[in-house]
């Protein structure tokens, strides 16, 4: 039969549609994931989630379960934490009230009145967000880790009842169980420690290895009657180690949680080398290593902001001075650019005029540039000497 050019056409269309249809889920495997479907690094070993923990297993129970459920969208911490920076004039029942109507989650709600503590989580996001993924997989797992820490310190003789908070030994299962919990029920303190010194046994000594901020009231908090309030958080020490929301196990996720608006926090790894207690050594000292607190009020950071992990070389957590040597860069000059090397408010230099070799003093040349034809310029002519005055005539 004899094809027509209308057959031709349509067998053309119809071969198109079976090769598309065919290509479409490789073209959709390989379009690139959503945000929030982003591969995560897996949640920590029992020994990386001690050293994620240690900075923060001495806090008073409810805060630390507060920021451990918070951790599971480290999106919403820097969101949070952006959002405090906009509103510095708001605090007491109108700064929670604020941050309801903005959708924040529970966890979020209670930690505004915290805004330092959740600076410092959005200054170590990448640490949070790995404390994040193991809550997400075994809350038990987090719990164990917390009273392990809090055994060290406590039989290292760092961990005690003080003016600022009431260190509890209770017993379940034939098991000690340590529970903190501010000495005034009504003004928590954020403890402040060095990760370094004290989960190790260390002489006597007269100086405080725990010393606390400036306490901040939450009266509004316990006597609130929402359920994130103060009273509602806790743990299950004894009952399976689950964080306790509202009086309950929390369930693992917010039912109607908070969806950011924009997702630009990617998922990366810590760097455990860079922390104390690697390779299970607690007096492990790392390289310009500088334990987190909570210790400036939230600052802004633009959405493209990427925290530089603790630990790793050269980085210099904010306020402090640069160590010597810092980010292993050589002595001396190092990488720094040429003297007048095209630096931002200088001239380029001009061919001919540059510096001697070493040896010379760096001292600028003055040989005569050549001219553009090749012909040497002529050297400039020696300034006339003065006239000497002229004497008076006797």
């Amino acid at each position: 039969m004899r094809r027509t050019p209308c057959m031709s056409f349509v067998s053309s269309v119809l071969i198109g549609l079976f090769v598309f249809s065919s290509a479409a889920p490789l073209l959709e495997a390989q379009a690139p994931a959503p945000a929030t479907e982003q591969k995560s690094p897996p949640p920590p070993t029992a020994q990386e989630l001690d050293q994620l923990m240690a900075p923060i297993a001495l806090y008073p129970d409810a805060l630390l379960a507060q920021m451990t459920t918070a951790s599971t969208n480290p999106q919403e911490i820097l969101d949070v934490t952006n959002w405090l920076a906009k509103n510095p004039s708001l605090s007491g029942p109108a700064l929670t009230a604020a941050a309801e109507k903005q959708g924040y989650d529970p966890a979020f709600l209670a930690l505004v009145t915290f805004p330092k503590v959740l600076q410092m989580m959005a200054d170590h996001i990448d640490d949070y967000a790995a404390i994040g993924l193991a809550v997400k997989a075994n809350q038990a797992d987090v719990s164990a880790s917390i009273q392990r820490l809090r055994a060290q310190a406590y039989e290292a003789g760092s961990l005690r009842s003080n003016e600022q908070q009431k260190v509890e030994v209770q017993q379940a299962s034939s098991q000690p169980i340590y529970v903190i919990q501010p000495a005034n029920p009504l003004v928590a303190y954020v403890p402040v420690y060095n990760p370094t010194v004290v989960y190790v046994a260390a002489p006597s000594t007269t100086t405080a290895l725990i010393t606390f901020g400036i306490g901040i009231g939450i009266s509004a908090l316990v006597y609130s009657n929402q359920p994130w309030g103060w009273a509602g958080w806790g743990w299950g020490w004894g009952r399976g180690g689950v964080i306790y929301y509202n009086r309950g196990p929390w369930g693992g996720i917010w039912v109607g949680g908070y969806r950011p608006p924009v997702y630009w926090y990617h998922p990366r790894p810590p760097y455990y080398r860079g922390y104390p207690g690697y390779g299970g050594n607690w007096g492990y000292h790392p390289p310009h290593y500088r334990p987190p607190y909570p210790g400036r009020p939230p600052a802004y950071r633009p959405p493209n902001y990427r925290p530089p992990s603790n630990g790793t070389p050269g980085y210099r957590p904010p306020g402090s001075t640069r160590p010597p040597n810092a980010g292993n860069r050589p002595p001396g000059n190092g990488n720094r650019p040429p003297a007048n090397g095209n630096r931002p408010g200088t001239l380029p230099v001009r061919p001919g005029t540059g510096t001697r070799p070493p040896g010379g003093g760096n001292q600028p040349s003055t040989r005569p540039a050549p001219r553009p034809g090749g012909q040497p310029r002529p050297a400039p002519r020696p300034a006339p000497r003065p006239r000497p005055a002229a004497r008076p005539s006797n």
